[in-house]
């Protein structure tokens, strides 16, 4: 942040920053942490409490969702640049 001159506003910069960024950081993990535990335990109490046929387990659930996002990301990278490929072009 100091390098590139940002700050955040309220809090003074070096130590108070620091700590104010750490603080942020450790709950975001915390939280995501916990949701993740829930998505992969989740469907293994579906099928034992309700006998709901679920036949992908909490982390295979994890896995096509990551790789449906990556290729949305990919897509979109693409579409991106192919807006831009006539000024890529023409300089």
């Amino acid at each position: 942040l100091r390098k590139n001159g940002g700050f955040i506003p309220g809090i003074r910069s070096g130590t108070e920053t620091e700590n104010y960024i750490n603080n942020i950081l450790t709950r975001l993990v915390f939280a995501g942490a916990i949701f993740l535990s829930v998505i992969a335990v989740l469907p293994m109490f579906l099928v034992k409490w309700l006998n709901v046929p679920f036949y992908f387990g909490g982390t295979s659930a994890l896995i096509v969702v990551v790789v449906a996002l990556d290729t949305l990301h990919q897509i979109e990278a693409y579409l991106a640049m192919k807006k831009y490929e006539g000024f890529l072009k023409r300089g």
